[in-house]
């Protein structure tokens, strides 16, 4: 009778089927979309070297892989020491302004002021002053995913619960403890936050410093695959693009969930 009761009791709706979906979900999706895709060339019988299938992309992403990979190992490079240097000096700049009332003072609105200028403009500049080598297009990735990181940090670092502060003041904590002990676990969710938008932002520096002026990269063969209206060989560069940023994203979402493991799990719960 136990063994019936136990049995009978009712499932929760999604706690079985939920995991064999969320895999399921964005294959379905990216199919969807490649059928879409394929729909549009046929139906309106747009000319190959305007808007090709998505089965003359897959072809040539095979036969020109040796070429895409070697492209794509710089521009990972770039994105990859851009995010890591941009995410050091965001903390830093955060961790800054929240630790120092004269560097707010002095250094916030000028960091406020300076994302009115147009970053796509200085990519002319980095290129000059840099060279065409990789390092202007790691300083243009910086420069994109800079702000957000500090903004990010920084927001979170004020969030913590000032009842706490005053607490652990009064048993004579040091500044570093504090910052330590109640300031930056309440701030790591909001750098997990700030580290996923730079995630996705991070491509755009390096592509658009290789528009700009270099020597290799996706971005470079993207380029020149347009002047020689290769537009298949464009999107397989694209398909590769969106795949190291889809990466990228799933890496650092993960690392954000091992941050504040129990912000996911209060998400996991709504």
């Amino acid at each position: 009778m136990a063994t019936e009761a136990v049995d009978k009791q009712p499932v929760e709706r999604g706690s079985i089927r939920a995991p064999s979906l969320a895999g399921v979900r964005p294959l379905v999706t990216v199919l969807g979309l490649l059928a879409v895709w394929q729909l549009i060339v046929t139906v309106s019988g747009v000319p190959p070297f305007i808007l090709p299938g998505p089965m003359a992309v897959l072809e040539t992403l095979m036969h020109r892989w040796p070429l895409i990979l070697s492209h794509a190992w710089i521009t990972a490079a770039e994105i990859a020491l851009g995010f890591l240097l941009g995410a050091m000096l965001g903390m830093a700049s955060g961790l800054l302004l929240a630790s120092f009332v004269t560097a707010r003072r002095w250094l916030l609105p000028v960091f406020v002021v300076s994302q009115a200028l147009p970053v796509f403009a200085l990519a002319p500049l980095l290129v000059l002053w840099l060279g065409y080598g990789m390092a202007s297009k790691v300083a243009m990735a910086v420069l994109i995913i800079y702000f957000p990181i500090t903004a990010a940090f920084y927001d979170g670092l004020k969030r913590a619960d000032p009842e706490m502060l005053d607490l652990v003041r009064l048993l004579g904590a040091s500044r570093f403890d504090m910052i330590r002990l109640i300031r930056l676990p309440a701030a790591l969710p909001s750098l997990a936050s700030g580290l996923r938008v730079a995630a996705s932002v991070a491509p755009i520096g390096a592509i658009v410093g290789e528009w700009v002026g270099s020597s290799g990269g996706l971005g470079y063969l993207m380029l020149h695959a347009n002047a020689r209206m290769q537009v298949d060989l464009m999107f397989a560069a694209l398909l590769v693009l969106a795949a190291m940023a889809l990466v990228l994203y799933l890496a650092v979402d993960r690392l954000g969930r091992r941050l504040a493991p129990w912000q996911a799990e209060t998400n996991s719960e709504r």
